[in-house]
């Protein structure tokens, strides 16, 4: 089934975008991903991709090249407050492929975002275009109109199909045409750096994932090989009023206790002025799509980060929307069935992320139970726990040929 016919323009070219246009492509779909940066992001750190997203990206014709990027590790080593060696190793890599069909990855965002932007290149009906200005979104009674500024300063007006805003937590296309509310402060801040394995020395084990618990704060750390490198992400506490851009390049400033976590400190000192601070945003879950007008991603959903899953559920929105724009009457249609699908797992792993966040930064005493149940439950329990999320798979294969209905 051919559906050239059907245009989709896509406003952001990163990771939801990306992925978006790649399973567009895949059913014939014309897609034109524009992008205001003059070149595919480099920015941003590692992410973790669980198994509900690494079997859609697997689909799309990518895993080969995330495996010889990526990185699966080996468990996710959980250290509390002080303690120098694990509590427990979750397992997860070998683990949970054998066990939800699909791999474990963590890769550098930037790497994940080149891969998919050369799968890209390899569509004829995909054509992505960056340095653009100014664009402006209207629906109106027969259907909708685009407009915007190319490179090159030339306007251009264009009737497409369906448009989606894939542009991130800050979207335009949510707040100036789907009528959604702003991106909220959470709160936290994300302090981030790429640290040189040589600098990590003996603090943390080099084969797997680190998560380290804190009274109001807590640390994630895993190696990126492709850059020889080693990612450290510390979440704490920080004041709105202290988000200025000087308070942002100085490193984490973290509450300080009578006892000293060893861990914590080393890193902090051998990354010494490498750290960039991110305000972690969130973004109410109320408006997806107005009309043909529907958002992905970020854009429609940004949460707290502490299960790991912004990527994924952005890989996840692409894979349930592209179908429904080939296969539903209208974009509008298409858009109302894919809120309706997403919009009640979404609010669960949101919620979950939220419910780490609170047991991540337990004080003592309360911290006493949370370590004797989570050394209870064993390496296996994470695997069980969170089973209705890694096997879910968003995109089954969909028959679009012309015998679909018989």
């Amino acid at each position: 089934m051919s559906n050239a016919g059907r245009t989709v323009y896509v406003i952001g070219a990163g990771i939801a975008g990306l992925t978006l246009a790649l399973a567009l492509a895949k059913f014939g779909t014309t897609v034109v991903v524009l992008e205001k940066s003059s070149q595919i992001q480099v920015e941003g750190a590692g992410i973790q991709i669980s198994p509900n997203a690494s079997r859609v990206l697997d689909r799309l014709g990518v895993g080969r090249a995330i495996r010889a990027a990526a990185f699966v590790p080996k468990a996710i080593d959980i250290y509390p407050f002080r303690r120098e060696k694990p509590l427990v190793s979750l397992a997860v890599g070998r683990s949970a492929e054998a066990k939800f069909g699909a791999p474990y990855w963590v890769i550098h965002r930037a790497e994940l975002a080149k891969i998919l932007h050369q799968a890209c290149r390899r569509f004829a009906n995909i054509d992505i275009r960056f340095g653009v200005r100014a664009v402006d979104i209207q629906t109106h009674a027969r259907g909708l109109s685009l407009l915007f500024e190319d490179a090159s300063g030339e306007t251009r007006t264009v009737r497409p199909f369906a448009a989606v805003g894939a542009d991130g937590v800050h979207s335009q296309t949510r707040m100036e045409t789907v009528g959604g509310a702003p991106a909220r402060y959470s709160g936290f801040v994300a302090w981030r750096c790429m640290l040189d394995l040589e600098k990590l020395g003996d603090i943390l084990a080099r084969e797997g994932t680190s998560l380290l618990w804190a009274p109001h704060f807590h640390g994630v750390t895993y190696p990126v090989p492709s850059s020889r490198q080693f990612n450290v992400v510390i979440m704490s506490k920080v004041k709105q009023a202290d988000l200025t851009e000087i308070r942002l390049k100085q490193g984490p400033k973290l509450p300080r206790f009578w006892l000293k976590s060893a861990a914590f400190d080393e890193l902090i000192a051998r990354a010494g002025d490498r750290w960039t601070g991110w305000p972690v945003n969130t973004v109410p879950r109320h408006v997806w799509h107005r009309g043909p007008v529907g958002l992905i991603g970020d854009a429609a959903h940004a949460m707290l980060p502490f299960q790991a899953q912004g990527a994924a559920m952005a890989i996840e929105d692409a894979a349930v929307l592209a179908p429904l724009l080939v296969t539903e009457p209208d974009a509008t249609s298409a858009f109302a069935h894919y809120a309706g699908l997403r919009r009640k797992r979404v609010a669960k792993v949101a919620s979950l992320s939220r419910r780490n966040g609170f047991a991540f930064h337990l004080e003592w005493p309360f911290t006493i139970a949370r370590d004797m149940v989570v050394s209870m439950q064993g390496p296996l329990a994470q695997l069980e726990r969170l089973g209705w999320l890694y096997k879910y798979d968003p995109s089954p294969e969909v028959d679009t040929g012309p015998d679909r209905a018989a």
